[in-house]
């Protein structure tokens, strides 16, 4: 355990933990919102008010198992030191900061995890290492993808064949409506999943410096205000990156946006269950290149169903 960290300082990083957490929503805004914006559906203004309520009320359907992952599951706590977390975050934060500015949608979850690893390798080496969780987390940063794509393909396949003796008018208003589901899942999972990555890092270093006692937690006023800044970033919106989800990789109308969504969201509310780090972000451009990639075959529906 490392020698007790001045508060004022340990309340500074408390305070830099929770701007990545702030960035990590408006990084990961697009992904709650590109789908529903680039359909019409909603304006971008709205859309990002919905995104980040749903954003913020993720920790009453989730347990807090990702955030037990982080905390314990990647590095041993026990090496866990205040430089650590820094490193870490600065690492994260940087990236964020540079995917942002250029547009790119990657994960801010590769960053944290990565820099966490990073941190611990420097201090330590490889023992620092809990490679049962760390395996476990790049199975999910594989998979997430792939599931999405996959979900994505076969959800656009049964609703076009489901809906192919409707007209595209009452297509189009049906999963208009729906879309507001499929969009509120994918920011339910998104906000149980990203912001409870910030609370494992806030509780492991509260652990490090003897404020949890003896045994490791998530205290609540840490899972609220890890909630509340991850729905403030999404609420300012991360614009540069809703331009390149929603138009520049498959343009989508309100039918293949709720599969889309829908192939997402189910990616994305998995890990967390199983308290696994799964990467919200993920399986967002892979449920686009699985409805990019649904034939169109002879009886899909015309105009809303592509």
């Amino acid at each position: 355990m490392e020698a007790s960290l001045a508060f004022p300082l340990l309340a500074g990083l408390i305070g830099i933990a929770l701007f990545f957490d702030f960035l990590n929503g408006l990084h990961d805004a697009a992904n709650s919102i590109a789908t529903i914006v680039s359909t019409r559906v909603l304006r971008p203004q709205y859309a990002v008010a919905w995104a980040a309520f749903f954003n913020f009320i993720a920790f009453m359907f989730f347990g807090l198992h990702v955030a037990e992952t982080l905390g314990t599951g990647i590095i041993d706590p026990h090496i866990v030191s205040p430089q650590v977390i820094f490193a870490a975050l600065m690492g994260a934060i940087l990236w964020n900061i540079i995917t942002w500015v250029f547009g790119i949608p990657s994960s801010s979850s590769h960053a944290l995890i990565g820099g966490l690893v990073g941190a611990g390798l420097a201090k330590v080496g490889f023992s620092s290492i809990v490679w049962g969780g760390l395996l476990k987390t790049g199975a999910a940063i594989f998979m997430s993808p792939a599931i999405g794509f996959f979900l994505a393909l076969v959800l656009v396949l049964a609703v076009s064949w489901i809906f192919v003796r409707q007209t595209p008018f009452a297509v189009d208003r049906t999963f208009r409506i729906m879309q507001f589901v499929s969009a509120s899942l994918y920011s339910l999972g998104h906000g149980g999943n990203d912001a409870q990555k910030t609370m494992g890092i806030i509780a492991v270093l509260l652990f490090s410096q003897g404020y949890l006692g003896e045994s490791f937690y998530v205290p609540f006023w840490v899972v609220i205000t890890c909630q509340s800044a991850m729905a403030l970033g999404t609420l300012f919106g991360g614009w540069r990156i809703v331009h390149t989800m929603g138009s520049k990789i498959t343009r989508l109308n309100p039918m293949q946006g709720f599969c889309a969504e829908t192939g997402g969201a189910l990616g994305a509310v998995g890990p967390p269950g199983l308290g696994l780090p799964g990467l919200a972000p993920h399986p967002h451009p892979g449920r686009y290149r699985g409805r990019g990639r649904a034939p169109p075959g002879p009886r899909r529906p015309r105009g809303p169903g592509g």
